[in-house]
């Protein structure tokens, strides 16, 4: 008897159509995610990752020059929503990419917390979300806002509603 996982493995890649797609999102649809200057730097089944500059208008502390803390926020809920917008279209490979795209408008943040490790310094960040479990309506992902060295700065739980 064959067993068929809901999601597939970590190692899954979507075809570059959809991919496309995710990065237009990411990057171009959400206004405000352009004004954040996210950049998608991949995306599979669970994981999606991406970067953002820092730039005078996401200064938060002009002495030292921190980026602002709900710059970290909006950063880390819009990825952990492309990382489930990610997650969903890998349970349904079976319908063409712009069907599969069409999914995501339902989606919605129900809870975010973020807790803020270090000061936000420096002139690039990473952020990376993850799917711990995507239900029939509800998703919950993690979340870190990372340095140029590595360095996690601010960690986030949330929530989606997915349908």
């Amino acid at each position: 008897m064959s067993h068929q996982r809901s999601v597939p493995a970590a190692d899954f890649q979507f075809e570059p159509e959809f991919m496309a797609v995710l990065k237009h999102v990411t990057e171009e649809f959400i206004p405000f995610n352009k004004v954040l200057g996210l950049k998608l730097e991949s995306a599979n089944a669970t994981v999606a990752t991406a970067t953002l500059e820092m730039k005078p208008e996401l200064v938060g502390h002009a002495t030292y020059q921190r980026i602002h803390g709900g710059v970290i926020s909006a950063a880390l809920d819009a990825m952990a929503g492309i990382a489930v917008m990610s997650a969903i279209s890998a349970k349904h490979m079976d319908e063409p990419p712009m069907k599969r795209a069409e999914r995501f408008a339902k989606l919605g943040t129900i809870d975010l917390r973020v807790d803020y490790m270090r000061p936000g310094i420096g002139e690039r960040f990473s952020v990376r979300a993850e799917v711990l479990r995507l239900g029939s309506r509800v998703a919950t992902t993690r979340m870190e806002f990372l340095s140029e060295q590595g360095e996690v700065l601010a960690a986030g739980m949330a929530a989606y509603i997915t349908s």
